[in-house]
């Protein structure tokens, strides 16, 4: 048989995430295998949660439990069976010495106490949106622990700074599934193919758009706005700039941060301080935004700037092409 260039076979062979991993270890600030197995760990429930989300509907894992978790929202099926999926493959992993989740109060300690790294991890974000098909996502951060190997780990281990992760990213899972992580030299995004198991390379070393006209924002809340975010809008309305929101952190930030734009979660008069947790939303979503080229402010200061001094602090968060935070900026003044 006769392989043409076009033939299927003569494609090159696709670079799977566990390769790709392998390759870049030795780019690793420490590169003893812990934090690849780790990525590693995180990739496994990722397909786990993939195949659940694409049942959710024909074994009843959409809806609400009936309760509420410690933000004081509403918490879904799906949000406790991600959190449940990505806690134990942390665990079985052995690497992260602990864990915190939007979805529990304290730290989840994994009994490995020989473990270099701590996770914050927002397991499900935007899961009650899973009802209607829309994309839900998965945002981790991980950190270097800074306690003794050995003893148990404290607070202080996850209340480093934005600045000294290691690795952080998300899982989108729409109309493919699509993991997007740094290790703070470059961010890559691996697709999801469910005939192989494999996540494949597919969006290498990540450029977002210096620029962009599309900006993601929820326009119910725009009475409770302050005046300069209610004037920057106005002026994207006076450009004709496109409104896109789909209430789903990562899927808004995802499309953004490949075509260009801006997402804007300010303070309301209901949320002062912000609503988005720093530690496991902002912070990773910044880490990985200024590695792809794009800012992260949250009004006041670099997103990776602020001292955390709480497990689920909050915080305004504006995240994009740096020339529209950058102009963002100039009403905010």
């Amino acid at each position: 048989m006769e392989i043409t260039a076009s033939h299927p076979l003569a494609l090159p062979v696709g670079v799977t995430l566990d390769r790709y991993i392998m390759h870049r270890q030795t780019a690793f600030p420490y590169a003893t295998g812990e934090l690849s197995q780790l990525l590693r760990d995180i990739a496994l429930a990722g397909k786990i949660i993939h195949r659940e989300v694409n049942r959710a509907g024909l074994i009843d894992l959409t809806g609400g439990m009936g309760v509420q978790n410690v933000q004081g929202e509403s918490q879904q099926k799906l949000d406790m069976i991600a959190n449940i999926r990505f806690s134990r493959a942390l665990k079985n992993g052995g690497e992260a010495c602990a864990i915190i989740s939007e979805e529990d109060e304290d730290i989840i300690f994994t009994g490995n106490n020989n473990g270099k790294y701590v996770v914050a991890i927002d397991p499900l974000d935007g899961s009650s949106n899973i009802d209607v098909n829309v994309s839900i996502g998965t945002i981790f951060s991980i950190y270097r622990r800074v306690t003794a190997i050995g003893t148990e780990p404290s607070l202080a281990d996850f209340l480093q700074g934005g600045r000294r992760q290691v690795a952080a990213g998300y899982i989108l899972y729409g109309s493919s599934t699509i993991m997007v992580y740094t290790t703070g030299h470059s961010a890559n995004g691996f697709t999801y193919d469910a005939s192989l198991g494999e996540f494949i390379l597919s969006h290498p070393d990540i450029h977002s758009p210096a620029d962009g006209q599309t900006y993601s924002c929820n326009d119910g809340n725009l009475a409770s706005y302050e005046d300069g975010i209610r004037e920057y809008l106005t002026s994207c309305r006076q450009k004709e700039y496109t409104a896109r929101y789909i209430g789903s952190l990562v899927a808004d930030f995802h499309r953004n941060l490949l075509k260009g734009g801006i997402y804007l979660y300010p303070p309301t008069q209901k949320s002062p301080t912000g609503k988005l947790r720093l530690l496991y939303e902002a912070f990773p979503l910044a880490f990985l935004a200024e590695k792809a080229g794009c800012l992260a402010t949250s009004g006041h200061q670099a997103i990776l700037d602020i001292k955390p001094t709480s497990l689920h602090q909050r915080t305004p968060l504006f995240i994009g092409a740096p020339v529209m935070v950058e102009n963002l900026m100039g009403f905010l003044r």
